[in-house]
């Protein structure tokens, strides 16, 4: 499960790079979802479903964190809690980096603990819990 769940990372990392540089493939992003999946944050609890739409809201995030100066979205570590042979939560350190014209390059640490399916090998992500990102890209100056 470890091999597998680091290499899910691997790939979202790989992919929200490639986001920010204005050239990824929805398709190999939708990928690293479960059919459903759940999402909670001080902003409420919601649910979804990995189809066009969901490719469509991820698409707006990437242009939305282009527009806010977001450079880079790297892994700091990644700590695995084990629930059952197929089931972990995965607890991601993330280090994001910003600049603009009016922004010194500032670096922003936070992390998100993800809910992740191991079948056959291969990781999927089918739910997460994340703080409150936009109170700390404020507190931060960023937004």
């Amino acid at each position: 499960m470890d091999t597998a769940v680091r290499q899910l990372f691997e790939r979202y990392e790989r992919l929200f790079g490639q986001a920010l540089g204005g050239e990824v493939d929805m398709a190999e992003v939708a990928a690293l979802y479960a059919s459903d999946f759940i999402a909670a944050s001080p902003a409420g609890v919601r649910s979804g479903s990995n189809d066009e739409q969901l490719r469509q809201v991820m698409a707006l995030g990437y242009a939305h964190y282009r527009d806010i100066g977001t450079r880079s979205m790297r892994i700091r570590g990644i700590r695995i809690s084990s629930i059952d042979e197929h089931h972990c939560v995965a607890h991601v350190a993330w280090t994001a980096t910003y600049a603009r014209h009016d922004l010194a390059e500032t670096a922003v640490d936070f992390e998100v603990h993800y809910l992740v399916q191991v079948l056959d090998g291969v990781g999927k992500v089918f739910g997460w819990v994340s703080g409150d990102e936009q109170a700390l890209l404020k507190q931060r100056g960023i937004v």
